[in-house]
């Protein structure tokens, strides 16, 4: 983290005080998030590897800043060191907001509000943003051209289709794949597309004034992208009804940006539409089938639920009779129906203690749940520049996050847990109770109660508390939701 200090140092003039991981922020992307702060002030430090990526990323900004779009201004950057600093936007995502203010399909009015605001900067983005671009800088394609659309297909294809077992011709999926990319291809396509617009990388500051992140992956492409990711946006679950208003605001604000043929924008839009969702499923079936983080399988259904809407009230200018027999046998497969939401309800206690005491006890009644021991894992505590942190503390999470052991560890338990929980939530539980234990309840089970509890509240009906046993006595930690 020293990097990310000398950068906050280099720009507010005086030391950060406290530098607090943000566990969760952009998913699975492998970056390392933080936020420092000191006097006051506070600002979002990144550390990732991908020179490419933090190169786009950065460009991109620097130019929407200059026209005045709301994305987060550059305070440093360190390109070799693959470090920047840049502004803090708080906490709080569209997606919060939304869920915080929904019952079923009614949404509070505030919250459509904000939706409408975001509609209606999206058009700059797309034509004013897109003028005097460095595409150069896109990675790793400059437009979402054939090859673009090809890697999203075939991630459908073998990480979705294969693995939830649906059956299909190959050969004849290619042709269907051949004849939607050359649909995709005839719209117009000298935009910039934002890439993964969608309600998580929105984020909302003071008066729910929306702010933009996470467009790296930008690049040329055509409108109806976007505004696509935005309506079909997973757990989102805007309701059909929402979606058209959402979508008539967005023409309406796209045309004073330029001449707008609305027919014809239409005519391609439920094929961007489905290349999206096609995009989403994969992505889904990576992570959920193939690299079994089942929590990802839980946007499935929602994924389903639109393709059900498309199949009833949509038909496409084009044929796709295998592609379309492939969506049928998803929304009939057992397997994935599945996936269907469970019951909500399920609260995970998760404790960290010492072994040198009894471990924590289930109030609940229900036995005690998981007990993992930590104590084969390398200890900070044994070294002297870690004795007075906790697993709370950056510098201990950086040194055991660069532990193969601990790494391996976490994996098992997050396996362990995510089966429990899938099976408490079809069964209708209301309680599971997770301890870590290691030898002084300070470092080792702290860091893995915390790195259980960001993996669990990533999931929907599941409510998280989280207690540290020994350094409540030290007047350290509380019990947090």
């Amino acid at each position: 983290m020293d990097v990310l200090k000398e950068q906050f140092e280099k720009h507010f003039g005086f030391p950060a005080e406290t530098v607090k991981p943000l566990q969760g922020a952009l998913g699975g992307s492998g970056r390392v998030i933080v936020r420092l702060a000191g006097r006051g002030q506070t600002a979002i430090g990144v550390l990732y590897g991908v020179r490419e990526e933090n190169t786009a990323f950065l460009e991109f900004s620097r130019h929407f800043h200059s026209l005045g779009l709301p994305v987060p201004e550059i305070y440093v950057q360190d390109i070799d060191r693959g470090a920047y600093l840049e502004e803090d936007l708080g906490d709080t995502t569209l997606f919060d907001f939304l869920s915080a203010n929904r019952s079923g399909d009614s949404i509070a009015p505030e919250v459509l509000a904000a939706y409408r605001k975001v509609v209606s900067v999206l058009p700059r983005f797309q034509v004013e943003g897109g003028r005097d671009l460095n595409y150069k800088v896109c990675y790793p394609r400059a437009s979402f051209d054939r090859q673009s659309i090809a890697w999203d297909l075939n991630y459908f294809k073998y990480y979705f289709l294969r693995l939830a077992g649906i059956s299909f011709n190959e050969q004849d999926l290619e042709h269907d794949f051949a004849r939607l990319t050359k649909f995709l291809l005839a719209a117009d396509h000298d935009y910039f597309l934002y890439r993964d617009f969608q309600s998580r990388n929105i984020m909302l500051l003071r008066g729910n004034e929306p702010h933009f992140i996470d467009y790296q992956g930008g690049r040329r492409g055509a409108l109806q992208y976007d505004i696509a990711s935005l309506l079909y946006d997973g757990k989102a679950d805007l309701s059909p009804a929402l979606r058209q208003q959402l979508l008539d605001e967005y023409l309406d604000c796209l045309a004073t940006h330029i001449p707008l043929d609305r027919e014809r924008f239409m005519e391609h839009y439920y094929a961007y539409v489905y290349v999206r969702l096609m995009q989403a499923l994969g992505a889904y079936g990576f992570r959920g089938f193939y690299e079994r983080k089942t929590h990802f399988l839980q946007s499935v259904p929602y994924a389903l639920k639109s393709l059900r809407w498309l199949h009833h009230n949509v038909q496409l200018p084009i044929a796709i009779p295998t592609l379309l027999d492939a969506f049928h046998s998803m929304l009939g497969s057992e397997k994935l129906q599945a996936l269907a939401a469970p019951a909500e309800g399920l609260t995970v206690r998760i404790f960290s203690f010492s072994f040198h005491r009894e471990p924590p006890t289930d109030e609940e009644g229900n036995g005690g749940g998981f007990v993992f021991d930590g104590r084969s894992l390398p200890n900070p505590g044994r070294e002297e520049r870690f004795s007075q942190l906790t697993g709370q503390d950056a510098p201990v999470i950086e040194y055991l996050d660069a532990q193969d052991s601990v790494q391996q560890f976490k994996s098992h338990v997050e396996a362990m847990v995510d089966a429990s929980v899938d099976s408490y939530q079809r069964r209708g539980f209301r309680s599971l109770m997770v301890s870590f234990g290691c030898t002084g309840g300070q470092h080792r089970s702290v860091y893995l109660a915390e790195h259980l509890a960001a993996h669990l509240r990533e999931r929907s009906g599941v409510r998280v508390l989280v207690r540290h046993i020994e350094l409540e006595k030290m007047g350290r930690a509380g019990e947090a939701a």
